[in-house]
This record gives C-alpha cells, structure tokens and sequence, in this order.
C-alpha cells in the first residue's frame, strides 16, 4: 500500500499536521520512535505524579491555534496567573520585574549602577549586532547582562555568549528592554512576550493535549504507530520513494506519496539513502542541540513556593531551572500533602551530567535544592530521572549558513518537507510548531491557503 501521506514525529507539529489532512479526508500515516505522543512536550508519570518535560505555557496570538487548544481539552484548558522568579546570588527577584521587589533584593546602590550602566549603552551602544552579548548589552547595560543574562544563558548553551547568534535573543525575548522592564515594573505596561502574566495550561499537563489530538486523528481515520524509528529516506529522482523504520526489532519498508518529518535536520540528513552531497553531510553533522536532564523530586510537604517555575542564576549549582508541577495544576500531584518539583540540568547528549547514573543525579538535585533554601532534606521522599536529547536547536556562529546549504539540498526533495522545532532548526514554542504542521498539510491539499505564524 502507497499511503498518501506519511508524517515522521507525532509532536506538537506532526499531530497537527495529521489533523490538518485527516479532517478534510486525507488519511496519513504518523510514525514516533518514543512510546508517547508529544515529543518534548509530553508528560510523564511516575508514581501517579505528572512530569512536564520542559514546562509549557500555552499561550498564542494566533487565533486558529488557540481554537484548536479549546477544542481538544474544553474545560480541561485552565487559566494560570503567572509567577516566575529569579534565583541570583541567594536572592529571589520577582520576574517580570518588579521596581519595589528588586530594589530591596539589589539596593539602591546596585539599582543605580545598573540604570547608569543601561544609560550609557543607550548612548554609547555596539555598532554591530552579531552576538547575543552585543544584542543584549545594546537593551539591558552591560552590568544587567554580565549580573543576569550571562550566568543563566551560558549554564542553558554551554557556550559562551559571544558564539551565540544575536538571532536568537532577537527571537526568543523580542521586545525586551530595560526601558520596557522598567515600564512594566512601575506601570504595569511594556508588552514584550516574555513577560506575559497569564497563560493556559491544560488540567493533567501539556501531554494531555496531544493524547487528546492523537484519538481524534484516530478516530478520524489517522494511523499513529509509536514505536518506530525511522531508519532511512530511499530518495530516487529527486522524491521519496519509501522509508525503512524499525519497529518491534524488525525493519519495516513504508511507501508514501508524500512525506513530512519533524525529525532533527541532522539525523534525517544523515538518513537519506543515496547520500546528498558531502557539502550537505558536513553542514548536517555541524548543527548542534543542547539537551537537558529533568530530576522529578517529591517532597513531604504540602506547599513548599508559590512561583511555577525558578530561573537559577547561582553560578554554584548545576541546576538551571526549576517547576513547581503543582502550582501548574493540582491534579498533576496525586496526593495533596505532597508536592513534586523539576530540576532542569542543561547539558550535551554524553557529557558528565547526562552520563551521570539516576541515583547519582537525584542525590544532586536534593542537595542543590536544600543549597538554594528551598527544601529540608528529611523532606525528599523520592525522585526520577527523564533524560531529553535534541531539546534545544543551538543558535551559535556560522549554523545560519550551515543551515541554508541543508535546506537548499532539501528543496530539490519534491515530495518532503521539514517542520516543528527540529525539523526547521528553529527555537519555536509549541504554537508555530503547530502552525508549520499546518502549513505542510495545506501545502498538499487542492484549497491550499496561506499561514502567517503568530507570536507566542
């Protein structure tokens, strides 16, 4: 059987673009290595206690998209006010911004040297924009960015500031200024994304939304088979003819019309049979992605902080991030005497912390939680570990170019294309990876129609 379409990642962006076709009667195939739906977005359990791997808002400006989110999940789409801290130096700063809050955390001292700092940038900026730290300094000072911004950057990339591309603050905290932060501390204004106070969230975490999406294609004709690794792309004049994938230790051949991968652009590169040019192979093996490790704590304690999530700039642990799964939603904690948290390790697929055995990295995260204050000891009552390769598409120098000769090669491809996060190499939250999905699938039908991706 030639099916007519086959999706390769049954993410976010896959499972929309599955939906996209199948409600207009176009029945694909969908093949995802994982065990679940949901790629980085998913949920895990453990105990009866829900793990969201990464922490994901839902928040969109893209009318289509949020229509969607409400269909699936109805009353199970709750409403959130935001709470989200900075941990720097033993000190927690409300963020956003909040003028009273960070003048008692900082002083006034330091307070004003951060404003002469900013003003001086303001007058005196970086001609050239090329890096995260020329953008950053340009908007923030240079003290707001060496006190801040650097810590917490570097501990995410594992790389230093100057290697990382200003495209990628550009993208991911557009709108952002001192000026703005400041507006919002003391009027409640600014408008940047990143500092939103409300987002949705659904009752039994982000995975909820997927398992939901993926019974509908389902029932809608779709064919989701988990499991399955996509081993090879046999590519003849210039379209895919079939994939071999293995599933259930047995290698499979699947023929399909058209094809749409949200795969790693590296790995589906390196996939395809005969092999593209030795160009291609080379920028292909050149794209980088940062992965990170969640430890899944549970602690004896009924309330331990109200924020959602801790950004961790303390240059003396490891740990860069932190969620409070409970304050998302109740109902991702089984008992309500008990709280879970997520200790976000950021590191490199094989490095010290991802080889680190399991019980060796919860004892880690108990000891950098109780460091930073925020839990006794006696308190822990268990923990888990979730390792997350490919996480992050990496921003550094030079992966622009890397990344138009892979996409000039896929273009001669006539029947492929590439979406979601790892499939474009775009650092994208979860409404334009659904977007992309949309677009891929309109691409194939007759009444094709046009997609301005939103912000969010």
């Amino acid at each position: 059987m030639k099916h007519p379409v086959i999706i390769i990642g049954a993410g976010p962006a896959g499972l929309t673009a599955a939906y996209e076709l199948v409600k207009r009667g176009v029945r694909p195939v969908v093949l995802e290595q994982a065990d679940k739906v949901g790629g980085i977005a998913r949920t895990e359990i453990y105990e009866g206690y829900r793990f969201d791997i990464g922490g994901h808002r839902f928040f969109t400006k893209n009318e289509e998209v949020q229509q969607l989110w409400q269909q699936m999940l109805g009353v199970d789409l709750l409403r959130v006010s935001r709470l989200s801290r900075i941990c720097y130096d033993g000190r927690f700063l409300n963020y956003p911004l909040q003028f009273s809050n960070a003048l008692s955390n900082l002083g006034v001292v330091e307070s004003t040297k951060i404003v002469l700092s900013y003003l001086k940038a303001r007058f005196w900026p970086h001609q050239e924009e090329n890096t995260f730290e020329q953008w950053v300094t340009n908007r923030l000072g240079r003290r707001l960015y060496e006190s801040f911004f650097r810590p917490y950057t570097e501990k995410v990339w594992g790389i230093p500031c100057s290697e990382i591309e200003a495209e990628w603050a550009a993208q991911r905290i557009q709108g952002l200024s001192l000026g703005t932060a400041l507006a919002n501390a003391l009027f409640g204004t600014g408008g940047a994304d990143t500092l939103i106070s409300e987002f949705q969230y659904p009752l039994l975490g982000p995975g909820m939304m997927w398992q939901r999406l993926r019974e509908v294609v389902e029932s809608l004709g779709a064919e989701v088979r988990l499991g399955t690794k996509v081993l090879r792309f046999e590519v003849k004049r210039h379209c895919v003819e079939t994939v071999v994938a293995r599933r259930d230790q047995k290698e499979v051949e699947i023929a399909g019309e058209n094809y749409i991968s949200s795969m790693p652009l590296n790995e589906l590169i390196a996939a395809i049979s005969p092999p593209p040019p030795q160009d291609v192979l080379e920028a292909a093996c050149r794209l980088r992605h940062r992965a990170f490790v969640l430890v899944g704590l549970i602690i004896d304690r009924r309330d331990l902080f109200p924020d959602h999530w801790i950004y961790v700039h303390n240059p003396d642990v490891k740990v860069g991030r932190l969620q409070n799964f409970k304050n998302w939603s109740a109902a991702m904690v089984p008992d309500e005497g008990k709280t879970s948290l997520g200790l976000e390790y950021f590191c490199d697929e094989g490095d010290e912390i991802w080889a680190m055995p399991d019980q060796q990295l919860i004892d880690l995260a108990a000891a950098e939680l109780v460091h930073l204050g925020l839990a006794d000891s006696g308190h822990i009552a268990g923990g888990v570990v979730f390792r997350q390769p490919k996480a992050y598409p990496v921003y550094d120098r030079g992966y622009r170019e890397r990344l138009e000769v892979i996409q000039r090669y896929l273009a001669t491809v006539d029947n492929l294309q590439t979406i979601g996060r790892s499939g474009t190499h775009r650092y994208n939250n979860m409404d334009h990876s659904m977007l992309s999905g949309m677009a891929a699938a309109r691409n194939l039908l007759p009444t094709a129609s046009d997609l301005t991706p939103g912000s969010g």
